[in-house]
């Protein structure tokens, strides 16, 4: 839904998108931001060999394991103004070794990373490999971005939803980044953007569902959003 936005004597281009936001019940959230992810293949490579002998082998899951825990041992960040502290997850790890007797030639993990607008892909991505190089060896990273962090600073945009928001459902919305990514990365770069729409609760199950009585409502949300845009221009 794009609109106008007279702000300070300039016209600006502004969206909304109507992405499930609201945790319990319509009316509870905005998301005026999303964290960025990234997700990260790690293969570790070493030398195969029998156990007995390790000194004629190079055993990469000790050196997985080191690099695993320089990236999780401290906290990327302490949160910023509008955004939680960022995380790491390790998601796997795997060796598919069904032998306990026999040194593997290669070990490999998956991890996610969503960061906060202290950082950028770019900027992790670069203290990922000071950090793996640290510990030493043969390896291999690739890297995946679904998106890059990104914040619509409280402002007009959000005080014209909010009111909108707060007259049909007496509701004060939150303004949060929090959650996974979302379409308003692909908009980010073109015009403010915010989000508002649905209660997520069942989002992604296979009884995904919401109550009637919200639609009528959201309806009516967005058409007075529509109407404090336009009353702006």
């Amino acid at each position: 839904m794009l609109a106008w936005l007279k702000e300070q004597g300039e016209r600006l281009d502004a969206c909304l998108v109507g992405e499930p936001t609201n945790p319990e019940a319509l009316g509870d959230m905005i998301k005026i931001g999303r964290r960025g992810s990234m997700s990260g293949y790690l293969t570790v490579h070493g030398v195969q060999g029998h156990s007995a002998y390790p000194h004629l082998a190079d055993n990469p899951v000790h050196r997985l394991i080191r690099m695993l825990e320089s990236i999780t041992r401290d906290p990327l960040d302490a949160g910023t103004a509008h955004f939680q502290p960022s995380t790491l997850q390790v998601t796997s790890v795997d060796v598919g070794n069904p032998a306990s007797n026999v040194i593997p030639a290669a070990a490999r993990a998956i991890f996610n990373i969503r960061f906060n607008d202290a950082h950028s892909s770019a900027s992790l991505a670069r203290w990922l490999e000071e950090r793996f190089a640290a510990v030493g060896g043969r390896y291999e990273l690739k890297l995946h971005v679904s998106g890059e962090s990104f914040v619509t600073p409280p402002g007009a945009l959000s005080e014209i939803m909010s009111r909108a928001i707060e007259q049909v459902t007496g509701r004060k919305p939150e303004l949060s980044t929090t959650g996974g990514t979302s379409d308003a990365r692909f908009i980010k770069d073109y015009c403010p953007v915010a989000e508002f729409g649905m209660v997520g609760r069942t989002m992604h199950k296979v009884d995904e569902e919401v109550a009637l009585a919200d639609i009528e409502r959201l309806a009516r949300i967005y058409e007075g959003i529509l109407d404090g845009f336009f009353a702006a221009c």
